[in-house]
C-alpha cells in the first residue's frame, strides 16, 4: 500500500497589487524599504473582504467539484489569526464546504511548516485505519492584521488550497521527517488583546536571533532531515530531480542551494515574485505546478523542504 496525492485545488486572486503601492509602505524606514526592494516580491494577490475561512472553504468546494469523493477527515491548518476565539474555524470550514460527514480538526502552531506536517499526519491516519480512504487538508493565507510587509521576513499575499491524500495516489509520499526547537516560540508576536485590529503590528523580538541563530539552525536542521529522508528511500542527492521551498525571499533560495547542495526549482521564485509569501500554501502551490507541468518522469524524486520562524522544519520526499 502506498499513500499519495489524490487531488489539489489552489485558489489565487486575479487582482495583483504592486508591493510599492501597499498602504504600509509609506510608514517604512530605510531598513524596511531596502528589505522590500531585495525580497524578490514584486506583486501580491489580494482577496478583498474575504476571511481565511471563506477562502479555505472555497478551495475545498473547488476540489470537490473535480473530485467528489467525500474525505473521511479534514485537517485545517491554522491561519495566522483565528476568526473567533472559543469557536472552531475547522468546523466552520467543514460546514461551508458541505462536508457534513467529514470529521474536522485544526493543526496549528507550525507556521509555514504546517502543510508538510499535515501530509505526515494524513498518511498516518490512512495507514492506521484501513476503513479510511481520503484525508483532506486545507489552508488560507491572509495577513494577520492590515499590513502585508513582515519585516524582516517577507511580504504576505492571499490564497488558499485544498488537497487530498489517498491510497495509491500520485505522487507517492516516500519519506518524511520533521523537527522543532521551542526556544524560538516567541521570536515573533502580535500584541492583539488590548489593540484594535487596525493597529496590529507583528514584532520581531530579536533581529539578530532571526537573521543569524535561526538561519544557522535551519541550515543544520534541514541538512540532517534531508539526509534522513534520502536514507529511508535509499536515495542520494544526485537522485533528486528538483527541490521545492517556501516562497519567503529570493535570498533564501541562494542560501539553501549553497548550504544543502540542492537545486531549487525556478517555479518557487516565479511564485514569490508574482504572489508573495502564502504561508503553508507555498509548497503546495509549487508542488501542484510542478506536478501539472509534465516535466517529470515516472519515478522522479522531488524533495520538499519547509521551515518557519517558530521554529519548525520538515523534509518530504515525493516519488512521481
Amino acid at each position: 500500500m502506498t499513500i499519495g496525492i489524490g487531488a489539489i485545488a489552489c485558489l489565487l486572486p486575479g487582482d495583483l497589487v504592486e508591493v510599492a503601492e501597499l498602504p504600509e509602505t509609506r510608514r517604512l524606514g530605510a531598513r524596511e524599504r531596502e528589505f522590500v526592494a531585495h525580497s524578490g516580491v514584486r506583486t501580491v494577490g489580494v482577496f478583498d473582504g474575504k476571511t481565511p475561512v471563506d477562502l479555505a472553504a472555497q478551495a475545498c468546494r473547488d476540489l470537490l467539484a473535480d473530485d467528489p469523493r467525500v474525505p473521511d477527515q479534514l485537517i485545517a491548518i491554522g491561519s495566522r489569526a483565528p476568526e473567533v476565539l472559543i469557536g472552531s474555524d475547522a468546523c466552520h470550514i467543514q460546514f461551508e464546504s458541505g462536508l457534513r460527514d467529514t470529521f474536522p480538526f485544526t493543526l496549528d502552531g507550525l507556521g509555514c511548516a504546517g502543510s508538510a506536517a499535515a501530509w505526515s499526519l494524513a498518511r498516518d491516519l490512512l495507514v492506521a485505519d484501513p476503513a479510511r480512504d481520503s484525508v483532506m487538508i486545507t489552508y488560507a493565507s491572509r495577513p494577520t492584521g492590515v499590513d502585508r510587509i513582515r519585516f524582516p521576513v517577507t511580504v504576505i499575499g492571499d490564497g488558499a488550497f485544498a488537497m487530498t491524500l489517498v491510497r495509491d495516489g500520485r505522487p507517492v509520499l516516500r519519506a518524511h521527517r520533521m523537527a522543532a526547537d521551542g526556544r524560538f516560540h516567541g521570536l515573533f508576536r502580535v500584541d492583539y488583546k488590548d489593540t484594535p485590529l487596525a493597529r496590529w503590528r507583528e514584532e520581531c523580538r530579536d533581529l539578530d536571533q532571526y537573521r543569524f541563530d535561526l538561519a544557522m539552525q535551519s541550515r543544520t536542521r534541514l541538512g540532517h532531515l534531508v539526509e534522513e529522508v534520502l536514507a529511508e528511500a535509499g536515495a542520494t542527492k544526485a537522485d533528486v530531480a528538483t527541490t521545492l521551498l517556501p516562497n519567503v525571499t529570493a535570498s533564501a533560495y541562494t542560501f539553501y542551494e549553497r548550504s544543502l547542495g540542492l537545486r531549487v526549482h525556478p517555479v518557487c521564485g516565479e511564485h514569490l515574485a508574482r504572489f508573495g509569501h502564502l504561508g503553508a500554501m507555498d509548497v503546495v502551490l509549487n508542488l501542484d505546478r510542478v506536478r501539472a507541468s509534465g516535466g517529470l518522469r515516472p519515478g522522479d524524486l522531488v524533495l520538499v523542504l519547509s521551515n518557519s520562524p517558530v521554529a519548525a522544519w520538515t523534509a518530504t520526499l515525493w516519488e512521481f
